[in-house]
């Protein structure tokens, strides 16, 4: 199972300068529990802020270690501050694009993920080499309920003509350590999320998700 971590440090409270450090801590705390993926996706810096910020999260994270550091959007700012890759909005560069811009700066193996949210956008990614889809809303977003989302993840999951080693699948959206199981019996491969990481203790999170991970394959 995986798991990705998608930052805001604008929940945090305090000055811009406490919400940058306490997210540098979850950083710290992500990588020490063995989160697989941390998007940076504070969407509001400038590029150079982007950068610096980047570069300091990179900074916190092993390069032989299991955890790996996506920038949202940005391959320039990526490859500036060292992350491994990038997190495609929908209707963005393709994957197979970004990697053409990562191989330009002779990085040949980087980590493309793309957000989806319907099944022939998960079909799309596949299809131009993403290594895995963000799907989403599942169960909510922006607090409003998704009454479909479920039932869409599993199309997006189990879709037809789908080889042995298909693109995983990663679900998003009012994801809580209550519905993780369901996420993993409609087939997702992992689960993204803001609040669940970042509201909680790191390493407790993971162990539950684990157990519900383990819980959710004993069934089938």
């Amino acid at each position: 199972m995986l798991f990705y971590y998608i930052t805001d440090r604008l929940q945090f409270p305090g000055d811009e300068h406490e919400k940058r450090a306490q997210l540098l801590r979850k950083i710290a705390e992500c990588v020490a529990a063995g989160v697989h993926y941390i998007q940076l996706r504070e969407k509001d810096l400038a590029i150079r802020e982007l950068e610096e910020l980047g570069a300091e999260a990179a900074s916190l994270i092993p390069k032989t270690g299991d955890t790996r550091l996506l920038i949202n959007s940005r391959v320039d700012v990526a490859l500036a501050c060292g992350a491994v890759g990038v997190h495609l909005p929908a209707n963005d560069l393709t994957a197979g694009e970004a990697r053409a811009i990562f191989g330009r700066a002779a990085q040949i193996s980087p980590v493309v993920a793309v957000s989806c949210h319907t099944v022939e956008e998960v079909a799309h990614a596949e299809a131009h080499g993403a290594d895995f889809a963000v799907f989403g809303p599942v169960f909510e977003k922006n607090d409003l309920p998704n009454p479909n989302g479920l039932m869409q993840l599993e199309q997006a999951c189990k879709r037809p003509h789908m080889a042995v080693n298909a693109m995983p699948v990663l679900a998003l959206g009012g994801i809580m350590l209550e519905n993780t199981m369901q996420c993993c019996n409609a087939g997702a491969a992992g689960i993204a999320a803001i609040r669940l990481f970042q509201q909680n203790d790191v390493e407790w999170v993971v162990k539950k998700l684990c157990e519900s991970f383990l819980a959710a394959n004993s069934r089938e």
